[in-house]
């Protein structure tokens, strides 16, 4: 019973929107807003599997690679300020200033450097995602609780042992949050950074499809990337959840034992 409810709750509001676009759509003559069957039809027509093959893989391999760098980087970066308070005081003002500039801003700044091919791309969803995992990881790894730091120095875990066998695990649900965060970011800058000197991609088509007053196709290509914004951040939910079991099983026996 639980499982339904779950899944009626993740299907309802998705289902009222969309009903209520398409009966306040139905019979409209606005060039701008057409009827919603005439959107999926088009969405029909236009994202055949070739389609999906020239413009959405690239699009899909450009977010994975910028994602990964920057979890990678994130991760790495966050552990080692995390555990020196020395290396934190030192680089937390320069953090905060490159935190705060957004990251569309330097996009062109970034193709004087990366030029305008898959690595400018790459480059903004890197940068862009790289905050919050960063932070968040700093934040969790200085939330660990120096008796189990103790008890694991006690018990001869010393360096990369301590970092993957202590440090980690324990900050990892906000490492988590971080990454989840970074998801989302990284799913728009996608699309900006393809919007600007590209020749394939989400972004570009969509931009193609306005500049070229294709308005259902325009409207298929937003629906298809929020269909996509929804398949990865369920996978990346289920992915979580088989992560962090330990810590979910941890919550629920508080919540009991509460």
């Amino acid at each position: 019973m639980g499982v339904l409810k779950k899944i009626f709750y993740a299907v309802a509001l998705p289902v009222v929107l969309f009903a209520t676009w398409f009966f306040m759509t139905e019979g409209s003559e606005n060039f701008y807003s057409p009827p919603l069957r005439t959107t999926l039809i088009a969405f029909k027509n236009t994202w055949t599997v070739e389609q999906l093959r020239a413009d959405v893989a690239p699009s899909l391999l450009r977010l994975i690679t910028g994602y990964l760098i920057a979890a990678v980087i994130g991760v790495a970066l966050g552990v080692a300020i995390g555990l020196n308070r020395t290396l934190r005081a030192v680089l937390e003002p320069v953090l905060e200033f490159f935190r705060a500039i957004p990251p569309p801003v330097l996009v062109p700044v970034i193709m004087l450097f990366a030029g305008i091919d898959d690595g400018m791309k790459v480059t903004v969803i890197v940068f862009g995602c790289i905050w919050p995992i960063l932070l968040n990881t700093v934040e969790g790894v200085r939330a660990v609780d120096s008796v189990v730091l103790d008890t694991a120095r006690s018990y001869g875990f010393t360096g990369p042992a301590r970092i993957t066998k202590v440090v980690l695990p324990s900050a990892s649900p906000q490492i988590a949050a971080g990454l989840r965060q970074a998801l989302s970011i990284a799913i728009i800058l996608m699309v900006i950074s393809e919007m600007f000197a590209a020749t394939n991609g989400l972004g570009f088509t969509i931009v193609q499809f306005q500049r070229s007053f294709a308005i259902p196709e325009m409207w298929s290509g937003i629906i298809l990337l929020g269909l996509l914004g929804f398949a990865l951040s369920l996978l990346f939910r289920l992915a979580e959840r088989r992560a962090l079991r330990w810590y979910e099983g941890l919550r629920a026996a508080r919540r009991q034992a509460g």
